[in-house]
């Protein structure tokens, strides 16, 4: 039991802990919704979709409660191996949660993916909750024309309408959460945020990156690994990465007319990486061409996910 623990445990206060899984769409704003309630850079947001491959979980602590927090890879209609492993992996996230929480993108509506979405939660048994995302893009009337039609299909325990990029309503939510979680000790320390390993989140920063920057010319098939990682006796850290295209058309726009591409990605994600670490930071960032990455079992371990037969 951590000194927190004892704390509250003293004052009469019983902890909590459990896990909520985030399930929606692509884009519906999952990963800046984690982001916001941890209070920290634990999930990379891009204007690209499906950026989230893996669940990545968020640690928020909140009243007596430690809510850990499953951003799972947007729900879509999968049409390659790496779409069927990414949708697998985001419906078992939900099934292994105390809590369901299903985010919509109010200007979008139930359309499309949301709408499926829904239809595949009525075979899902945990408590579930409707969160609203985006509220501050939509008339209050279509808000609440949205929330009463998911509720004819599934009756959820609570809606919530919120903004994550604001904040907005998420005070709210978190008060909630914190009293619906089941009571026992907590999973984490106290001062730890995310259980994504260091070297592992570095790739990330690097491919949200590499996204941002390239999210136009660049296909989806790329992928990033830290493959060196050396603690220097300066106190500066030293990082090598290889990021992984299909094709060698693919290097040409990664690296950019004269490096340019590469070394700005570079310049982004070293300044980022180092304001987490709190250190300096040498970033080497080089691309290599693998054929058919997405076919190779070791990059989805890498990536913790099953590899689908």
């Amino acid at each position: 039991m951590t000194d927190m623990e004892k704390d509250m445990a003293a004052e009469g206060a019983p902890t909590r802990s459990g896990f909520v899984a985030l399930i929606g769409a692509t884009n519906a704003g999952k990963s800046t919704l984690v982001n916001r309630l941890v209070g920290a850079k634990v999930s990379i947001v891009s204007h690209k979709v499906q950026t989230t491959r893996a669940i990545v979980r968020g640690i928020a602590i909140h009243d007596n409660a430690q809510i850990v927090f499953m951003d799972t890879p947007g729900i879509f209609k999968p049409r390659r191996r790496l779409d069927r492993a990414m949708v697998t992996t985001a419906w078992g996230g939900a099934k292994d949660a105390d809590v369901i929480m299903f985010l919509i993108d109010s200007e979008r509506g139930l359309k499309g993916d949301a709408e499926a979405i829904l239809e595949g939660l009525k075979e899902v048994h945990q408590p579930k909750i409707l969160v609203l995302n985006k509220i501050d893009q939509v008339r209050p009337e279509d808000l609440l024309k949205l929330a009463a039609a998911a509720n004819e299909t599934i009756k959820f325990d609570r809606t919530f309408m919120i903004s994550a990029l604001n904040g907005s309503g998420c005070e709210d939510m978190m008060d909630y959460l914190a009293a619906a979680l089941p009571e026992g000790p907590w999973y984490y320390p106290e001062d730890q945020i995310s259980d994504l390993p260091m070297r592992q989140l570095a790739a990330e920063i690097t491919r949200e990156k590499l996204f941002l920057r390239l999210h136009q010319e660049l296909p989806y098939s790329s992928h990033v690994e830290t493959e060196k990682w050396e603690e220097r006796k300066d106190g500066s850290v030293r990082i090598e990465q290889v990021i992984y295209v299909e094709r060698e058309s693919q290097k040409k726009i990664a690296l950019g007319k004269g490096g340019d591409a590469i070394k700005a990605i570079s310049t982004a994600s070293r300044k980022e990486i180092s304001e987490i670490l709190e250190q300096p930071v040498h970033l080497f960032l080089f691309v290599k061409v693998r054929e058919n990455w997405g076919d190779d079992p070791e990059r989805f371990r890498e990536m913790g996910l099953e590899f689908p037969r």
